[in-house]
C-alpha cells in the first residue's frame, strides 16, 4: 500500500505516464502516431489512462491523458485513442490484473531485434534482468486491430515482465508505471547492445545459475522504481509542464 488517497495515487501515475512519454521521445523512441503507454486507474481497476493518439511523446502533459474503459470509450480527456494501442493494453490490462502500467513503442532497436524472433540471452549484466523473465510472441498477422490478436499478444506475455513481438517491437508491465517505463528502456538498450555484440562476434553467455542470481539482485520491481527514479527527477527538471 502506499498511503495515498485514490486521487493522489491517480495523480502520480498520470505523472509517471507524462513523463515516461517524455523519456521515450528524448530516448528516440517515438515514431510517427505509434506508440503507447498505459496506466490502470486506481479506483475503476477495468479503466486506464493513454497517451492520446497522434500527440507526439515530447508534448504530452498530465492533462492531455485519456481515460478509457473496457470497450474503448474515452470518459475522460479530449482526443482519440490508437485503436492498435487500445487492443493490446486492454487484453493485457485485462489478462494481467496485477500489471497497473504497459509500454509499447516503435523503437529502432526494439524492432530489429524483434525481427529476428528470438529471446534475449543473457549476455551482459543488464540483460540479466530479463532472463527466464521475457518471451516472444513468434507471430506477426499485420496491425493489431483484433480483439482476438491483442488475446493472443496477452497470453504470451504470459506471467512476464516483457515480451518480443515479432517483426514488431517490444512490450513491457509493471506494477507502477516506472517498473514497465524502466523495463522498456532496459530491454530496448539491451537489444541494442547484443545487437552490436553480435555484428561483431559471438558474445559469451553468462551461465543459467549465475543469470538467474543476477535477475533476482536487478530484475526486481523494487530495483526498476529505483532506476526510474533519477529519469524521472531529471526530466521534470527539464520539462516542468508535463506536470501541467
Amino acid at each position: 500500500m502506499t498511503g495515498l488517497t485514490p486521487a493522489q495515487e491517480r495523480l502520480r501515475r498520470q505523472r509517471q505516464l507524462a513523463a515516461t512519454c517524455r523519456l521515450f521521445a528524448r530516448y528516440g523512441f517515438d515514431e510517427g502516431a505509434g506508440g503507447h503507454v498505459t496506466a490502470r486507474d486506481p479506483e475503476e481497476p477495468d479503466r486506464f489512462w493513454i497517451n492520446p493518439f497522434g500527440m507526439h511523446f515530447g508534448h504530452v502533459r498530465v492533462s492531455d491523458l485519456l481515460l478509457v474503459d473496457a470497450a474503448g470509450a474515452v470518459l475522460a480527456g479530449s482526443g482519440r485513442i490508437n485503436p492498435a494501442g487500445y487492443v493490446i493494453h486492454s487484453h493485457v490490462h485485462a489478462a494481467r490484473p496485477e500489471v497497473v502500467a504497459a509500454a509499447h513503442t516503435h523503437s529502432t532497436h526494439g524492432r530489429a531485434w524483434s525481427a529476428l524472433g528470438r529471446p534475449l540471452d543473457p549476455i551482459t549484466q543488464d540483460a540479466c534482468a530479463f532472463y527466464d523473465d521475457h518471451t516472444v510472441f513468434d507471430d506477426y498477422t499485420g496491425v493489431v486491430l483484433a480483439d482476438e490478436e491483442g488475446k493472443r499478444i496477452a497470453d504470451a506475455l504470459g506471467e512476464a515482465k516483457a515480451v518480443v513481438l515479432r517483426n514488431h517491437g517490444l512490450l513491457t508491465v509493471g506494477a507502477s508505471v516506472a517498473e514497465a517505463a524502466w523495463w522498456f528502456i532496459a530491454m530496448d538498450r539491451s537489444c541494442q547492445v547484443q545487437l552490436l555484440a553480435e555484428a561483431a562476434g559471438r558474445p559469451v553467455l553468462i551461465g543459467a545459475a549465475e543469470a538467474a542470481e543476477t535477475r533476482r539482485t536487478i530484475g526486481t520491481p523494487a530495483i526498476a522504481r529505483l532506476n526510474f527514479r533519477p529519469l524521472y527527477t531529471d526530466i521534470v527538471r527539464a520539462q516542468p509542464d508535463l506536470l501541467d
